[in-house]
């Protein structure tokens, strides 16, 4: 027999997960919070019990699909040959990921403006920025790159450039060719090497 917290979690979970797949298919104006919980088979009160209203839902499902995206560009990372090949591969795997179907709308579209620019900067700068900063401390202290300037500027404008990037795949009709985006990918960081 399931304990309360084990209850509890899955609740969770349910409510997660269904939200999931209705803000990415219908988006979150045009979701209701009773098709959650009819999906979910939950009663209002259990979304209240573990969400304030249906935008704490969506920046939970934000913080999930975030740190599921973190392995992804960890394990890009981990075959790299040097500093400038690990953020070559950490983009690509960032733009891989932020653009799939179920991630892009959530992510990319939504996610400003629910949260608001000011929540959706401080979840993207604690979950995903933190390692692009990371990352090109790594490559200039290793010689790699080379910026004659502020380093977390340097940091702001290469995230909103790989954002805008991720942006332009992910809404283009038809979206652009892979190998063309992640040739762009590889051109923009080679630019700042040494």
């Amino acid at each position: 027999m399931a304990t309360n917290p084990e209850r509890s979690a899955h609740t969770r979970a349910q409510l997660l997960g269904v939200a999931r797949a209705l803000f990415a298919q219908h988006g979150f104006a045009a979701t209701s919070t009773e098709a959650i919980l009819a999906g979910a088979g939950v009663k209002r009160g259990a979304l209240y019990h573990h969400f304030t209203d249906k935008a704490a839902l969506f920046e939970a499902v934000c913080v999930e699909l975030v740190e599921e995206a973190l392995p992804a560009v960890d394990a890009a990372t981990a075959r790299a040959g040097g500093a400038l090949d690990a953020l070559i591969r950490g983009s690509i795997a960032w733009i891989e990921f932020v653009t799939r179907d179920d991630v892009r709308r959530i992510l990319l579209v939504d996610g400003p403006t629910v949260l608001g620019w000011q929540r959706w900067h401080a979840l993207d700068d604690r979950l995903s920025v933190n390692a692009l900063r990371a990352a090109l401390r790594d490559a200039i202290s290793a010689g790699e790159l080379s910026f004659d300037g502020d380093p977390e500027l340097l940091t702001t404008m290469t995230n909103g450039a790989l954002n805008a990037l991720a942006l332009e795949v992910g809404n283009a009709v038809p979206p652009p060719p892979a190998r063309q985006w992640q040739r762009a990918v590889r051109g923009f960081w080679r630019a700042l090497a040494r």
